[in-house]
C-alpha cells in the first residue's frame, strides 16, 4: 500500500455483512494459557496480525513449539506444563502491550534471564506497576529506563506467590497478566487492586479464558481481590477465538455514518469482548440495533450526540469519535484518561484530527467533548496507531478529501481492513 490513502464517498448507504478477523485479544490470551498448559491446543479463528506474531516469536523465543496453519488462523501449541524451556531469551515486542505486559509476567516463572524490549513508543508506555506487582510476588524484574517504562528485564528463579497489591487506573493489562502466570506460582496468590479497575471486560475475558483452559479463580464482583489458587493447572484444548468486536465497530459505524445496515457475523450479546457494548453507543445515538442468531445488525439513522462513559469499551473511542462528526450536537467522551498510554496519546491525537476535519472539540483529561461543523478535507496523521487509521477512514465514506496517511499500520490488527472495507461498499 502507499504512504497515504483517500477514501472514497459512498453513493449509496451501505448495505452488507462481515465478519471481521479473529479477537487479538483473545488470542494473546489463548496463546499464553495453551503455551503453559499440558498437551497441544488448537486454536482456531485465530488473528494473524503484527500483534499475534511477536507474541508467537516471543513464545518461541522461551522455547514455546507454535505451529501456524490455515494462513495463521489455526494454531497448534505445544504447552509447556509451566516448565519454560528456554533459560535466555531477548524478546522484541514491537509496540504490542499485550505482549510485553503478558510475556514479562509468563517469564517470572521460569529460570533464567529474560528481556523483552519493544519500538520508541514501547518505550514510553509504562510497565512499572506490573513489575513493582511481581517484585512482592517474589520476582526480580527491573525496568531498565527511568520512567518505569520498558526495556524490562527478569532474573527469573521460578514465582513464589503470596499477596500483591497493584493499581487499576492503568491499564487491565497489568492484571492479566498477572492473572494467567499466577496458577504457576509456588504458593496462592492474592491480587489486590487499589483504586477503580480500567476496562474491566478485558479482564473477565481473561478469566473466561482461563476458564476454558480448566483454571478458576475467586473474585469479588468488582475485581477488587482475586484469589489464584496454585492446585489447578491448564489443560490443553480445542478453543473457538471470536471475530474481533473492537474490528467490528468501524463497520456498525459505516452503517451509522451512511445510514446504511451492517451485519457482523460471529458475535452476539453474550461474546466475551466488551467491545461489542459499542452499538449501546450507537443505538443512544439513534441507530437501530438488532441481535439475531450470533450476529448482530446496526442500521443507521439520523444522529444525535450523547453523553457516554467508555472506559469499559475504550478501544472504541476513536470510532465514536468519527460518529460523532456526523451527529446533531455535542457529544461528550468520558473516563477515558487511560488511553493516553496506547499506542499513542488517542484523546489528544483525536482532538487534533478532528480538528482538521472542521470539528469544534474539548480536549479533557478523560475525555473529549466533539460537535460538528463545517466539514473540510484534510489528511489524517495516524501516530503509528492502528485504530487511528480505521476510525477516521470512516468519515471518507461520507465526505471527500479524507486521506489516511500511512494506512499500512493497521497491519497491527487488521492487516486486511481496507479491502474488506472496500468489499462492502461494492
Amino acid at each position: 500500500m502507499s504512504d497515504s490513502l483517500e477514501i472514497q464517498p459512498v453513493s449509496n448507504p451501505i448495505r452488507a455483512t462481515v465478519r471481521p478477523p479473529g479477537s487479538k485479544s483473545i488470542t494473546n490470551r489463548a496463546l499464553v494459557c495453551a503455551a503453559l498448559a499440558e498437551g497441544t491446543s488448537k486454536l482456531q479463528g485465530a488473528l494473524d496480525s503484527d500483534d499475534t506474531q511477536v507474541m508467537i516469536a516471543g513464545l518461541q523465543s522461551l522455547g514455546i513449539k507454535v505451529d501456524s496453519r490455515d494462513d495463521g488462523k489455526t494454531l497448534f501449541v505445544e504447552g509447556c506444563q509451566g516448565l519454560l524451556p528456554a533459560t535466555n531469551a531477548d524478546i522484541f515486542v514491537g509496540n504490542s502491550g499485550t505482549t510485553i505486559r503478558f510475556l514479562t509476567a509468563l517469564a517470572t516463572i521460569g529460570q533464567g534471564n529474560y528481556r523483552l524490549d519493544g519500538v520508541a513508543r514501547m518505550r514510553e508506555r509504562p510497565i512499572g506497576d506490573l513489575a513493582e506487582a511481581l517484585q512482592q510476588l517474589g520476582a526480580q524484574v527491573v525496568c531498565e529506563g527511568d520512567n518505569a517504562c520498558p526495556p524490562v528485564a527478569i532474573q527469573a528463579t521460578g514465582l513464589r506467590g503470596g499477596v500483591a497489591s497493584i493499581r487499576g487506573n492503568i491499564s487491565s493489562q497489568f492484571l492479566s497478566g498477572l492473572l494467567m502466570a499466577a496458577p504457576y506460582a509456588e504458593k496462592c496468590v492474592t491480587l489486590q487492586v487499589a483504586g477503580t479497575l480500567v476496562s474491566i471486560p478485558y479482564v473477565t475475558m481473561t478469566l473466561e479464558v482461563m476458564q476454558a483452559f480448566g483454571v478458576e479463580v475467586m473474585t469479588d464482583r468488582d475485581y477488587a481481590e482475586i484469589k489464584i489458587p496454585n492446585n489447578k493447572k491448564y489443560q490443553a484444548t480445542d478453543y473457538a477465538i471470536e471475530p474481533d468486536a473492537s474490528a467490528a465497530s468501524y463497520f456498525w459505524a459505516a452503517a451509522a455514518v451512511t445510514g446504511g445496515e451492517i451485519t457482523v457475523e460471529g458475535l452476539g450479546p453474550d461474546s466475551l469482548q466488551g467491545d461489542v457494548k459499542f452499538v449501546d453507543c450507537l443505538e443512544k445515538m439513534g441507530c437501530e440495533v438488532r441481535y439475531e442468531n450470533n450476529q448482530i445488525t446496526v442500521v443507521g439513522a439520523p444522529l444525535h450526540g450523547i453523553n457516554v462513559d467508555m472506559n469499559a469499551i475504550s478501544d472504541t473511542v476513536q470510532t465514536l469519535s468519527v460518529v460523532a462528526l456526523f451527529a446533531k450536537g455535542t457529544t461528550r467522551i468520558r473516563n477515558v484518561e487511560h488511553i493516553r498510554h496506547k499506542e499513542t496519546d488517542r484523546i489528544a491525537a483525536v482532538a487534533t484530527e478532528l480538528r482538521k476535519l472542521g470539528a469544534q472539540v474539548v480536549e479533557h483529561t478523560d475525555g473529549l467533548d466533539i460537535t460538528p461543523g463545517k466539514f473540510t478535507a484534510a489528511e489524517i496523521d495516524t501516530y503509528d496507531d492502528h485504530r487511528m487509521a480505521m476510525s477516521f477512514a470512516i468519515a471518507g465514506l461520507v465526505k471527500a478529501g479524507v486521506v489516511i496517511c500511512d494506512p499500512d499500520c493497521t497491519a497491527k490488527t487488521y492487516p486486511h481492513f481496507f479491502s474488506d472495507l472496500a468489499k462492502t461498499v461494492g
